[in-house]
């Protein structure tokens, strides 16, 4: 009797795990059957809508899409009206013809210039492969550069200034093949300058306002650049004798801060387009190299708060249109000629702090003492050489903190307030 009810015990269960089995096959193979058309159904609708009509519009699309979803604040709501695919009225984006075909459009550039907005840039940018103009002045965006950059061959303007932008010296803006003007000023990059910088064909550059260190590549002067701005940063080292190479092009040197020391090389007087030079608070020493007197153009030259010394030259006082020339905290003991009397050019001039006899406002008599006692500067010493630096050069020596550079200190010099280019 025992043996009856555990062979129908037995029965029972193979029965249910009989029917359990084929409940989950039957309900798998519905599952499967529901996805697969599903998927068919998908398929199909996506084929129901015609290709973009403009494929580079909607990459665009794609790109800006992408950036707004990592726009965390927009407090003037530029961005409200980028839904859409009509990306060539979106608030900030600028649509022509392509370079390739004029009856194609596309994005062309992009001006949030001052939006006050925060965020970062994401890799999908590089769908904007037409781009020719992205200027983001003043926003608060942050991080670093993407590599992905490298797909935009057609940018030939690049302004990432007044931002929070962190890392290295964006090296992917070298691989830039029509970039001409770059602007990273007043951001947080840092470390050294890649001497490939001055080998490419930029016009203007500006790196000032961030925490660039050790010193000017010594190649400095392969590039045409017009426009150069470097100050506030931390480079040490000397000016290379190499600046002579920018001879054809260049206008406007500001190294204000940067902690150079040594002389000023006597090739600076061959850069003859030259109108503004300002290399103050920094730690040159030696005289005024009289080849300045041959730089005709010359509007403003600030030599302020250096360690200069010997006499202030005629021929530089006398040029035909130097308007400001500040030469104030150095050690000049004598002025030639007009430069006694600048106001008759009716040149505005500050020789505080010096030690000019017969003129107020000068260093005491102890210093200007101590200063002639030591044996004169040889700028050979002191100057760069094949190896490097000369040995007494001090490199990466520590630069003034920008804070503490008074206002009237810096050129009212335009690649300092603002870019002389057109903006769109």
């Amino acid at each position: 009797m025992a043996s009856t009810s555990s062979s129908h015990s037995s029965s029972c269960i193979l029965l249910f795990l009989f029917f359990l089995y084929f409940s989950f096959f039957f309900n798998n193979l519905n599952a499967k059957h529901s996805i697969t058309n599903n998927h068919r159904h998908l398929h199909r609708h996506n084929n129901n809508h015609n290709p973009p009509s403009n494929i580079r519009l909607y990459r665009a699309f794609l790109a800006l899409q992408a950036w707004k979803q990592v726009i965390y604040s927009d407090p003037n709501n530029i961005t409200s009206n980028w839904a859409g695919p009509s990306v060539c009225n979106y608030t900030g984006i600028y649509c022509a013809p392509s370079l390739d075909d004029p009856k194609t459009k596309v994005v062309a550039g992009i001006d949030l210039n001052h939006a006050d907005i925060a965020g970062f840039l994401p890799d999908e940018l590089a769908f904007l492969c037409d781009l020719s103009i992205l200027h983001l002045n003043s926003n608060r965006f942050c991080g670093i550069i993407p590599e992905t950059f490298t797909n935009l061959t057609h940018l030939s303007e690049l302004d990432l200034s007044n931002n929070r932008f962190v890392g290295p010296f964006p090296s992917v803006v070298l691989s830039l093949p029509s970039l001409a003007y770059l602007d990273l000023r007043y951001n947080e990059f840092e470390g050294p300058l890649p001497s490939q910088l001055f080998d490419k064909p930029f016009d203007a550059f500006f790196l000032n306002n961030n925490r660039f260190t050790s010193s000017i590549p010594r190649n400095l002067g392969k590039s045409k650049a017009s426009v150069m701005v470097f100050a506030n940063n931390k480079f040490g080292g000397c000016l290379p004798e190499s600046i002579v190479n920018f001879a054809d092009t260049l206008e406007e040197l500001l190294l204000i801060n940067t902690s150079i020391s040594g002389c000023l090389p006597i090739q600076v007087g061959f850069l003859y387009k030259l109108r503004v030079l300002d290399v103050s608070f920094n730690n040159i020493v030696g005289p005024i190299p009289y080849s300045l007197s041959g730089l005709s153009h010359l509007e403003q030259l600030n030599i302020g708060h250096n360690m200069m010394s010997g006499i202030v030259p005629m021929g530089v006082c006398a040029l035909p249109n130097l308007v400001n020339f500040t030469f104030s905290y150095n050690f000049f003991c004598e002025e030639e000629g007009i430069c006694k009397n600048l106001t008759s050019k009716k040149i505005v001039y500050d020789d505080r702090h010096n030690c000019l006899p017969n003129k107020a406002l000068q260093r005491s008599e102890k210093e200007c003492r101590a200063k002639l006692e030591q044996p004169p500067v040889d700028c050979f010493e002191v100057c760069c050489v094949e190896s490097g630096f000369g040995k007494n050069v001090s490199v990466g020596s520590v630069a003034v903190p920008p804070s503490a550079i008074p206002v009237a200190a810096m050129p009212v010099s335009a690649p300092v307030l603002a870019p002389r280019y057109p903006r769109l």
